[in-house]
């Protein structure tokens, strides 16, 4: 015979109360970040629900990056050549110091990673004597270690100076007060370079662009590159630092924030509302993520199906790069595409006006 229940009492329930799931951020995640960036990272999951890609290049990050690119840069039967190379070459003429009228010119490499892409164009900038000296600027300090030893041990007799700084956030560093005064005389110009389609993996492009208007004089030149196209456009297909970055990037957070391998995925996809392609790591389970550090205290709570983005990159079509360029006082002066036309540099002056 069935049980008669009064419709008051409460139903029986054989489905449990959802569990949350507590992380704590790992000990190398820590070593990997100063105060202020923990703090950064912290900020952005909570308002953004995201993770900075500069903040990958930190740490173990570093290596990940150098492995990334050497399997890119090294010759394949289907794959001849590297984008970045073969733009510094093809616009060489533009970029030998005849443009900015000047007798040297310090290399100004922002975002330098192992500086394998400007390694022969500086050889040949070198052969006409044009370099004064070559400045590695990057927000990782393992990179700029990499750096500094590949650069002396090609060129020991080009001056090397390396700078950790945030481009984000951060105007470029000064230079010796020798290399002010031979600049106030037109003998030295700056080529500030950022290569690697890093302007396209920025949060914020226009401040970034800014920042670099603010830190150019009259005749100094600042070259970009990046993927040609429009994001809105993508085919779905995961490629390059879209796959193997990015999956690298995710393996090291879910390990070293805490999140159960089994709790989370990685989803590739367009972002409509800042048009960028995204890697997002995706929760499924309820979790609460603690972060204690140098007397920082401070909890998270993510929900089963949120995301978290970890990696981000923009493709720029050529009149809203010229828009951006406009913002921030910025002239283009030149520009040209690779032979498949994927990837294009852009050669850049103060405005004049």
């Amino acid at each position: 015979m069935a049980k008669n229940f009064n419709r008051n009492s409460p139903l029986p329930s054989s489905v449990p109360s959802p569990i949350r799931r507590t992380s704590t951020p790992s000990s190398e995640f820590y070593s990997s970040f100063s105060e202020e960036e923990v703090l950064g990272i912290i900020q952005a999951i909570e308002v953004r629900r995201e993770i900075p890609l500069k903040y990958s290049y930190k740490g173990r990050g570093a290596k990940i990056w150098d492995n990334f690119y050497l399997k890119y840069i090294i010759p394949r039967w289907y794959r001849t050549s590297n984008v970045e190379i073969d733009l510094l070459r093809d616009n060489f003429e533009y970029l030998n110091g005849n443009l900015q009228n000047c007798k040297k010119v310090n290399i100004v490499d922002v975002g330098a990673g192992n500086s394998y892409p400007v390694k022969a164009f500086i050889q040949k900038l070198n052969k006409l004597g044009k370099v004064n000296k070559y400045i590695a600027l990057d927000i990782s300090e393992e990179l700029l270690a990499l750096s500094r030893k590949n650069f002396r041990n090609w060129f020991p007799l080009i001056e090397f100076e390396s700078y950790s700084i945030d481009i984000e956030t951060s105007y470029l560093p000064k230079t010796s007060s020798k290399d002010q005064a031979d600049i106030e005389t037109d003998d030295i110009a700056k080529t500030i370079l950022h290569l690697g389609v890093t302007i396209g993996n920025h949060q914020n492009r226009l401040e970034v662009l800014k920042n670099f208007k603010n830190s150019m004089g009259k005749h100094d030149l600042l070259v970009l590159t990046n993927e040609t196209g429009s994001n809105a456009q993508w085919d779905g297909r995961v490629r390059g630092g879209f796959n193997y970055h990015a999956e690298q990037i995710y393996t090291w957070l879910k390990n070293n924030i805490g999140i159960r391998p089994e709790d989370c995925e990685l989803v590739r996809k367009y972002d409509l509302k800042r048009d960028s392609m995204v890697a997002n790591m995706r929760i499924i389970h309820d979790y609460t993520v603690n972060f204690s550090f140098r007397g920082i205290d401070k909890t998270i709570e993510i929900a089963d199906g949120e995301e978290i983005t970890i990696w981000r990159h923009h493709k720029h079509e050529l009149p809203e790069l010229r828009q951006e360029l406009e913002q921030a006082g910025l002239q283009l002066v030149h520009y040209s595409t690779n032979k498949y036309s994927s990837h294009f540099m852009a050669i850049c002056q103060v405005a004049s006006n």
